[in-house]
């Protein structure tokens, strides 16, 4: 489930056994400190809790399960990194399951009277039965346990390890925040703070995020905090956002962006010559044009398909605002000025990394997509 389910849930019921996975790390935090919240409410020192890293025993783990506290009211057992819940590898999987069935290769090998088949079979059932004694294990934890699994990828739903943590406890899917997502973390963020963006704020604030490389909901959580702190009205304008989200160099460059897109040479190359002043480096600069030609020209060839407005939002992975903007701007340019921009920003991109070339490369292609 996603993080808004699981902490709703959290709320009204506390399990014995969790798993937490998933890319978006805020999230997984966010979560355990909530598990801890409950397990612990006098805060402090955290008594009874163990924490575990990477491959783990079963018959260890449940030891650790089974054993009494003696000077703590209940055990919680943290495992990171936790292997057990990852998908077979494919030659694993093409060997066989391991969990769900016998080793096909082995069981040719012990017909055929193969010494190292018949280990590799018993070494096969042993992991087996520990798997089997952790899953029953975790069906039915003694009532001083708690076991919290933390893996920063997605589970392998297949597994009959996976399906008992889903039937007895609770399972969080992390899953990354992207642009045309960002509204599963904006709206809650918002209602926790009691404020709002006004229309001018919102579109900014998506605009700022399509610009950004990788998306730290650390970051922005912090940044909207600050905002709550030092905003005296309800409603967050645009001025407080640019306040926050001009340092950025991505960000702050996406004015060259929306300058490209109008194709208004003059206002894109000021603003190329005041970033490179301000002493933005000249890989960002080539590293987003060249997201953003890319994008234009993707949509170019979605829209050759009928692929119109919001409808590019999915294949593009955008946020539809985003998308119904570029889809605007992209009409504006033929397929083979952006093919040709795209080369032209490979070549000063070796061009200025070898010292053969200076700013004027920016300039030339910045001109030639206004053209």
């Amino acid at each position: 489930m996603k993080f808004g389910e699981f902490m709703v849930r959290l709320k009204k019921e506390l399990p014995h056994v969790f798993l937490l996975a998933g890319e978006e790390r805020y999230y997984i935090d966010r979560a355990l400190e909530a598990i801890f919240t409950q397990l612990f409410p006098a805060g402090g020192v955290r008594d009874g809790l163990t924490k575990l890293t990477g491959p783990v025993d079963g018959d260890k783990l449940i030891g650790l399960i089974e054993t009494v506290p003696f000077f703590a009211p209940q055990n919680v057992i943290v495992v990171e990194d936790a292997t057990l819940f990852r998908a077979a590898k494919k030659k694993e999987a093409d060997g066989g399951s391991g969990e769900d069935g016998a080793d096909e290769a082995g069981a040719e090998d012990v017909e055929a009277g193969s010494a190292e088949g018949k280990t590799r079979k018993s070494a096969k059932s042993s992991a087996d039965k520990k798997l089997e004694r952790l899953q029953a294990e975790l069906a039915a934890l003694p009532e001083f346990s708690y076991v919290i699994f933390v893996m920063g990828e997605k589970p392998d739903k297949r597994k009959k390890l996976t399906k008992t943590v889903e039937k007895a406890g609770l399972v969080l899917e992390a899953e990354p925040v992207r642009a045309w997502n960002i509204n599963d973390w904006l709206q809650p963020k918002l209602q926790r703070m009691n404020r709002d963006l006004d229309r001018d704020a919102y579109e900014y604030f998506v605009n700022a995020v399509s610009m950004m490389q990788e998306i730290s909901l650390s970051y922005l959580d912090q940044e909207f905090d600050k905002l709550a702190l030092f905003s005296k009205n309800r409603r967050i304008t645009k001025k407080e956002l640019v306040a926050v989200f001009a340092g950025l160099p991505e960000v702050s460059i996406f004015a060259l962006m929306d300058a490209v897109s109008e194709k208004d040479a003059r206002k894109a190359l000021a603003i190329l010559t005041r970033q490179l002043a301000d002493g933005t480096y000249f890989t960002v600069l080539l590293v987003l044009l060249a997201r953003h030609v890319r994008q234009l020209y993707q949509i170019r060839l979605l829209q050759a398909d009928g692929v119109r407005g919001k409808a590019l939002a999915k294949p593009l992975g955008l946020h539809p605002f985003i998308a119904e903007k570029l889809g605007k701007a992209a009409m504006r340019f033929h397929g083979a000025q952006l093919r040709r921009a795209l080369i032209d920003i490979a070549d000063a991109d070796y061009s200025l990394k070898t010292g053969r070339g200076g700013n004027e490369l920016l300039e030339h292609i910045v001109i030639g997509l206004c053209a």
